[in-house]
């Protein structure tokens, strides 16, 4: 299974950026996905999850700014960011939770694009 994530760039303070990750491979379904980030010189910090039914979950820090959606038909999930502030700016990653065909659920993670915000 291979998650390819992109929409990173750079943006001013204030702006939008829409990132998306798809997955690609063979499984038998995907349960949650997941965005996380990671800024230089510091840990990674989950920022929001979507189950496969479509109820999501923020970190504090970017609730009311964030959304993620998915699109189950196109093994994909999104995040858009809206209101950015330059301590968003880190490496994102996307991860989804796979069910294979043996019935085992195998956490896989992206290669993660770059978001900076500029103030």
């Amino acid at each position: 299974v291979q998650l390819q994530a992109f929409g990173g760039g750079l943006v001013q303070a204030g702006g939008s950026l829409r990132l998306s990750c798809v997955a690609s491979g063979s499984f038998l379904s995907i349960k949650d996905m997941d965005w996380y980030r990671q800024a230089s010189g510091k840990q990674r910090e989950w920022v929001a999850t979507i189950s496969n039914g479509g109820i999501t979950n923020y970190a504090d820090s970017v609730k009311d700014r964030f959304t993620i959606s998915r699109d189950n038909a196109k093994n994909t999930v999104s995040l858009q960011m809206n209101s950015l502030k330059p301590e968003d700016t880190g490496v994102y990653y996307c991860t989804a939770n796979v069910r294979s065909y043996l019935f085992q659920d195998i956490r896989f993670w992206g290669q993660g694009t770059l978001v900076t915000v500029s103030s």
